[in-house]
C-alpha cells in the first residue's frame, strides 16, 4: 500500500547526506532512470510548477558525485533516488483483469490516463528553487511490486550549485520530504584519485632560490613567465593568520622555519600551502634574531607587586624564561622559572606570536631583569631589564619643556622684524594691522633738478616693492595737465592716501615765502586794503600741497596725511617753516624704516595722543581760536570751503597797488 495525504503536522525531517566515499559516475549530463513497470521517460525543466505530481512519493534520497565518461574531466553532479507509489486508474479497477491478455508489437500505447508525471525542485538558501520534471507511462502488469515503483535523477552541473554548497532537494509541494545535501569541498575532491579530472585541483608549483650575498630569496613558479605571479599569502605556522604578498623576491631576514606560502590561481581554485624552509638551519637563526621581550609590572590583590612579561617571536617556541637580577651578571632569582609550551601562543596583528606570563611576589627595586633560553639554541637569550616608566616620564616632560623654548626662541628670533613692529606701534599708540599697506603720494620739490628727480624716484619704487600703492608727481604729469595740480592733489587724498613731501633748501624757501605771503593775505584783508599777490595753488603740485597742509592744520589733521622727506645727499641747512612744524620728518636713508613704519601705522590711526592736535578756525576780528575737532563731513566741507576761497584767489589775481 502507497501512503495516501500527509497532515499538515508532519514535522519537517531534514538528512544530512555525507559526500565521503565519493564515486564518479559515467554521466556527463542530465539523466533519468526508471525502473520496471515504467516507460518514456523524459526529464525537462519546469520553471514555474503549477500541477501536483500524479503520483505519490513516499521517500526520497540525494548524494553528489562526479560525473565524467572518460576521467579526463568531471564536473558536479546531483543525484536523486525517488520512490513512487502509482495510483491505480479508475477503468482498470471497474473492467478487472479479463485474462485475455492483448498481444502487441512490443510497444505499449500511451494511454493518457496512463500518463504521470513527478516534479523535484533543488535550492540554496535563499535563491530561487530550480525543478525538473520527469514524464513517463505506466504498465501496471509490468510493476514487480504492486504499484510501487522508482526512478533516479541525475543533475550534472546543478544550476548554482559549487564546491562545499548546501542544497535543499524535495518534492514539489512535499516539503516534508526535505533533504538537506552538502557538496563536496574542492579539497576533499582533490585530496582523492579524483583529482586529475577536476581542473579546479591545478595549484602553482613553488620552489625558491637564496641570494645570500643580496639578502633575499627568490620565489620560482614553474608554469610561469616572470611577469606574472599567482595569488600568494605568507603565514607563520601552518595556522597563522595569511597575509597577502604579491612580490617575488622576499627580504632574507623575513624568512623563518615555520614560514609557509599559500599560492592559488583563482577564487574558485583550490589553495596549496608550501613550507619550503622547515629544515634550514639559516632560516632557523632569523626566529632568534627576531625575539622581543618587554616588561611591565601590576599591583596584586593583597598590595604586592608581580613582573609582567610578554614574549613574542616570528614562530613558536620551547622556550624557558626566569627573573633575575642584574649584577656583573644576571643572577637567578631561584624558584620562579616558567616552561613555555606550544598551546599558550596567540598570534598578534603584526602576525607575530606572543605569549604572556606573570611572576608574582618578586621585587621591583632594583629594577629586575628577564632572561630566556630557547631550545636549539646555544645561549641564552637577554637580559630583557624592567625599567622605571614614571623617571623616564619626568624626563621626557623636561625634555618636551626645552624643545619647546627653544623652538619659542627661534620663532621670536625668525620674526623679529615684525615684532619690533608691533612693539613699535603698541608703544606710539596701541596695536595696529602692520600687513596692510595702503595709498601714498609722493610729491616733488619745486624747481627739482635732476640728482632730486633720481631720489624721489628711487623712493617711489622703494615703496612700491614694499606692497604700497605709490603715485608720484613726476609719474602723474598728463593727469595734472589735464586735472589742474590743485584738483588733482585733492583726489589723492580723497582716496585716504597718505602724501610725503620732499623737502630740499629750495622747498623750505618756497614754503617761507608763501607763509608771508598767506600772512599778508589775512592781514591786508583784516585791515581792508588790496590783498597782495602770491602763488596760486593751481600753479604746481607743491604750492597745492602748501595749501593743503595748511587747510588740514587748521583741522588738527595735518600730520595724519603729510609726512616730510629729506635726502642726507640734499642737506637743507635751515629749520622748518612754522607752516611744516609738527608733521613728522624722516631723514633718508638713515630713517627707512621709521619711515617705512609711519606709512603703515600712521594710516590706520594708530598714533599716540601726544600727536594729536587740536584744529584752528579764523574767526574774524576775534583773531586765531581754538575748536573742538570737527566730523568728517564737517571737516571736508571746511576743506571745500579753503579751497574755494584759494579758487577765487587764482581766477581773480590781485596785485600790490
Amino acid at each position: 500500500m502507497f501512503l495516501h495525504g500527509w497532515s499538515v503536522w508532519v514535522v519537517l525531517l531534514i538528512l544530512r547526506m555525507s559526500a565521503c566515499g565519493l564515486k564518479i559516475s559515467g554521466y556527463d549530463g542530465d539523466e533519468v532512470i526508471c525502473s520496471q513497470g515504467l516507460s518514456g521517460c523524459v526529464m525537462k525543466d519546469e520553471i514555474f510548477p503549477r500541477t501536483e505530481s500524479n503520483v505519490d512519493v513516499p521517500s526520497l534520497t540525494a548524494n553528489f558525485k562526479l560525473c565524467s565518461k572518460n576521467n579526463e574531466s568531471c564536473s558536479l553532479c546531483l543525484e536523486i533516488d525517488a520512490e513512487l507509489g502509482i495510483r491505480p486508474d479508475k477503468d482498470m479497477e471497474d473492467e478487472g483483469h479479463s485474462g485475455l491478455d492483448e498481444e502487441d508489437d512490443g510497444e505499449e500505447s500511451r494511454n493518457p490516463k496512463a500518463l504521470r508525471s513527478v516534479t523535484v525542485c533543488y535550492q540554496m538558501a535563499p535563491t530561487m528553487p530550480t525543478c525538473k520534471k520527469v514524464e513517463f507511462t505506466v504498465n501496471h502488469t509490468a510493476l514487480t511490486q504492486q504499484n510501487q515503483t522508482k526512478i533516479s535523477m541525475v543533475i550534472a552541473e546543478p544550476s548554482g550549485v559549487f564546491f562545499s554548497s548546501k542544497v535543499y532537494v524535495y518534492p514539489f509541494k512535499l516539503l516534508h520530504l526535505t533533504q538537506e545535501v552538502v557538496a563536496p569541498s574542492l579539497d576533499e575532491v582533490c585530496s582523492q584519485k579524483l583529482r586529475k579530472c577536476e581542473n579546479k585541483c591545478r595549484v602553482p608549483k613553488l620552489s625558491f632560490l637564496i641570494h645570500k650575498e643580496r639578502n633575499y630569496v627568490e620565489l620560482q613558479f614553474d608554469g610561469m613567465n616572470n611577469n606574472s605571479l599567482p595569488n600568494m599569502c605568507v603565514q607563520y605556522e601552518k595556522n597563522g593568520t595569511c597575509q597577502s604578498w604579491n612580490r617575488r623576491t622576499m627580504p632574507l631576514y623575513s624568512v623563518t622555519h615555520c614560514m609557509c606560502l599559500q599560492t592559488w590561481y583563482d577564487q574558485e581554485y583550490r589553495r596549496s600551502q608550501h613550507c619550503l624552509f622547515k629544515n634550514k638551519g639559516l632560516f632557523q637563526r632569523n626566529v632568534w634574531e627576531n625575539v622581543t621581550v618587554s616588561l611591565g609590572q601590576r599591583q596584586t590583590n593583597n598590595d604586592g607587586t608581580m613582573l609582567l612579561w610578554n614574549l613574542s617571536a616570528p614562530c613558536r617556541l620551547e622556550s624557558e624564561v626566569w627573573p633575575c637580577q642584574k649584577e656583573v651578571s644576571c643572577r637567578e632569582k631561584k624558584g620562579f622559572r616558567q616552561q613555555l609550551g606550544n598551546g599558550t601562543w596567540k598570534q598578534n596583528s603584526k602576525g607575530l606570536w606572543e605569549i604572556t606570563g606573570t611572576f608574582e611576589g618578586i621585587d621591583l627595586q632594583p629594577s629586575p631583569c628577564v632572561m630566556v633560553k630557547v631550545e636549539g639554541m646555544g645561549r641564552e637569550l637577554g637580559p630583557f631589564c624592567f625599567t622605571n616608566t614614571d623617571r623616564w616620564r619626568w624626563s621626557l616632560l623636561v625634555v618636551g619643556v626645552m624643545m619647546l623654548v627653544c623652538l619659542t626662541v627661534l620663532i621670536i628670533y625668525l620674526l623679529r622684524d615684525f615684532i619690533k613692529k608691533w612693539v613699535w606701534s603698541c608703544h606710539h599708540g596701541g596695536f595696529v594691522k602692520i600687513g596692510r599697506k595702503g595709498r601714498v603720494v609722493l610729491l616733488s620739490p619745486p624747481d627739482v633738478d635732476d640728482s632730486v628727480s633720481q631720489s624721489v624716484g628711487r623712493l617711489g619704487s622703494l615703496l612700491r616693492n614694499q606692497d604700497f600703492n605709490v603715485s608720484v608727481d613726476q609719474w602723474s604729469r598728463r593727469e595734472q595737465c589735464a586735472l589742474g595740480p590743485l584738483p588733482w592733489l585733492h583726489s589723492q587724498l580723497l582716496e585716504l592716501s597718505q602724501v610725503v613731501v620732499v623737502l630740499t633748501h629750495r622747498a623750505l624757501e618756497r614754503t617761507e615765502e608763501w607763509a608771508c605771503q598767506h600772512k599778508e593775505v589775512i592781514k591786508t584783508k583784516g585791515e581792508d586794503m588790496g590783498l597782495p599777490q602770491i602763488w596760486s595753488p593751481y600753479s604746481d603740485v607743491f604750492t597745492a600741497s602748501l595749501c593743503l597742509i595748511q587747510a588740514y592744520k587748521q583741522q588738527g589733521r595735518a600730520a595724519e596725511r603729510f609726512v616730510l622727506v629729506k635726502f642726507d645727499s640734499h642737506p637743507t641747512g635751515r629749520n622748518l617753516p612754522e607752516l611744516l612744524q609738527g608733521l613728522p620728518l624722516f631723514q633718508l636713508p638713515s630713517q627707512t624704516q621709521a619711515l617705512l613704519t609711519e606709512l603703515t601705522v600712521g594710516r590706520t590711526g594708530g598714533r599716540s595722543p601726544g600727536k594729536t592736535w587740536t584744529g584752528w578756525k579764523w574767526g574774524g576780528s576775534d583773531g586765531w581760536r581754538a575748536q573742538p575737532k570737527k566730523g568728517p563731513n564737517q571737516q571736508k566741507e571746511s576743506l571745500h570751503k579753503y579751497l574755494g576761497t584759494e579758487k577765487n584767489l587764482e581766477t581773480e589775481p590781485l596785485k600790490h597797488p
